[in-house]
């Protein structure tokens, strides 16, 4: 009997890219003998129950096309099952996909990782019963997400240089009360990230050094610099030179809180919910292919 396979699609992902991408997916999993589920969410409410009805039918693998917060819904099913998580690039950061070298320029190839790849178990991270993947941004760059999802114009990446710009004109640092692996700390700082991935919004390695199968979350401090320092810093992150800078703090932990005013926090670039907020790690919980 030939394999079933489900495949779970965004299609507004990437800006439409994610619609374009299935269109040559779905075939190349047909022509490689599956059974394919062909799944598309109307909403994310939807395509969150059609990934859970995967995992109750016992469905190997779901496929999920579009990016780091499509995946981030997929694992709020898949977290602790046996059902494997495949992964098609189609979003605009893409950092789970650069976490595991999938393709992420090339649909054939990264599919063709979906048919003969290999599995890996990796951690996620949990705040109560919600999963994340990537990193958990709970500072300056949350006030930079919640400002720009408020603005209509421009689109894309501009909207957020924008947004970080217009914080910058009044961002002062955040008093914050963190709590690792049970010692309280209370320091001011830029932001606190916590990460099970190392890098997240497109490739900013904030959380550089993490390991994805380690048991442990890192959380990354930036203390208080100047607003000139924090521009001139910014570029690092993109190679995760930024960890020399005299203000950066790593912890390794299982459990974190993180309590701050008027800070709503994000992971897998998605909104969650307003500090305090306690992370754990939660071991090995998904299942992914990898090349």
């Amino acid at each position: 009997m030939p394999q079933e396979i489900a495949l779970l699609t965004n299609p507004t992902s990437g800006k439409g890219k994610g619609g374009r991408t299935v269109e040559l997916v779905l075939p190349r999993l047909r022509d490689a003998g599956y059974v394919v589920r062909n799944l598309v969410g109307r909403d994310a409410d939807e395509a969150l129950d059609l990934a859970r009805q995967c995992v109750a039918d016992e469905v190997e693998t779901l496929v999920v096309v579009g990016g780091d917060g499509m995946v981030h819904l997929a694992v709020q099913a898949l977290a602790d099952s046996e059902t494997r998580l495949g992964l098609v690039p189609a979003g605009t950061g893409n950092d789970v996909a650069r976490y595991f070298d999938l393709p992420r320029s090339d649909i054939a190839a990264a599919t063709d990782v979906v048919i003969g790849g290999k599995e890996r178990r990796v951690d996620l991270a949990r705040i109560g019963s919600k999963y994340f993947v990537t990193v958990l941004a709970a500072g300056f760059d949350a006030i930079v997400n919640e400002r720009a999802n408020e603005m209509t114009w421009p689109k894309g990446q501009m909207r957020y240089n924008l947004a970080t710009l217009a914080e910058l004109r009044t961002f002062k640092p955040i008093p914050y009360v963190v709590e690792i692996d049970g010692e309280e700390q209370r320091f001011e700082a830029m932001m606190v990230a916590v990460g099970n991935g190392p890098s997240f919004g497109g490739g900013l390695r904030i959380t550089e050094g993490a390991v994805l199968d380690d048991g442990l979350l890192d959380v990354v401090v930036i203390r208080p610099m100047s607003k000139v320092e924090l521009v001139r810093t910014y570029p690092k992150l993109f190679k995760g030179t930024h960890i020399h800078h005299p203000d950066y703090r790593h912890h390794h932990a299982k459990k974190v809180t993180i309590a701050a005013p008027g800070i709503t926090a994000y992971a897998d670039g998605e909104r969650l919910a307003p500090l305090p907020l306690t992370v754990e790690v939660a071991p090995l919980a998904l299942r992914v292919l990898v090349p």
